[in-house]
């Protein structure tokens, strides 16, 4: 994605590297012959960076961005079918934690249309941050709901983070994507050129026996409920998002 690029020009970030080490592959994102800028450090002020930028350039103001009301997706699960029904559900100033790992790759740019949002993203390198990353989102910002977006292997890193959710009755909707594997962990196998056994596969496999996040949330003090269809998303997130307090829905991609 980054082939090509000649100059990186970087607002609060730092030059962009990849955290698992594969053989043969450079660890830094950026061509070996691109020039980093830096407009300004992570401790400066940001926003007016970019608008003394703006000025300097002589730039014309941007306009907001409009969106519109998509139908929600009805029928089978898929990540576009999500998507659509993401962007047609979301409450207008909602908070999204994202930890979809591999079922969500697609999800920023479906929500382009969606109501006015933030996005927090989950980085990586740090499995299981989507919980705590909502929970913490929910504490600073209340009177918005936080829609958390969760991988279920890297749930179970950090379930407890529903019980501190229900002991501060935080306006969370927790989406659950249960295919009941480490999805992201086969990803890497793959990219490292390995050929696991049946040994090692075990080892991603988080069935046998399943997962029942509906059970786990309750144990946790949070009301739960299990959707196997797209419409069965539709009527539980938009009644997760109406109601005060945490909701978990457990949605079936396996």
């Amino acid at each position: 994605m980054l082939s090509g690029v000649k100059h990186a020009i970087l607002v609060g970030a730092t030059p962009p590297v990849g955290f698992f080490a594969y053989p043969g592959k450079p660890s830094t994102l950026l061509p070996a012959d691109a020039q980093v800028h830096v407009l300004a450090r992570p401790d400066q002020d940001l926003a007016a960076a970019l608008a003394d930028l703006a000025d300097a350039l002589a730039a014309p103001a941007a306009k907001a961005p409009s969106y519109r009301a998509a139908a929600p997706a009805t029928g089978a699960i898929s990540t576009d079918a999500f998507g659509q029904s993401l962007s047609a559900l979301l409450p207008e100033g909602a908070i999204v934690a994202d930890e979809s790992i591999t079922f969500g790759r697609s999800l920023l740019a479906a929500t382009h249309g969606a109501a006015p949002h933030d996005w927090l993203q989950v980085m990586g390198g740090a499995i299981g941050g989507g919980m705590p990353l909502a929970t913490g989102a929910a504490v600073g910002a209340p009177g918005r709901r936080v829609v958390n977006l969760q991988a279920d292997g890297s749930a179970m890193y950090t379930l407890q983070a529903l019980w501190t959710q229900a002991r501060e009755r935080l306006d969370v909707t927790t989406v659950i994507f249960s295919n009941r594997k480490y999805a992201i962990l086969l990803h890497e196998l793959a990219n490292v050129g390995a050929n696991p056994g049946r040994t090692a596969l075990d080892m991603l496999d988080i069935g046998s026996p399943d997962l029942d996040f509906v059970k786990l949330s309750n144990a946790m003090g949070v009301e739960a409920a299990r959707a196997d269809t797209m419409a069965d998303f539709n009527d539980l997130f938009a009644l997760a998002n109406r109601r005060a307090g945490p909701f978990v829905i457990e949605l079936t991609t396996a």
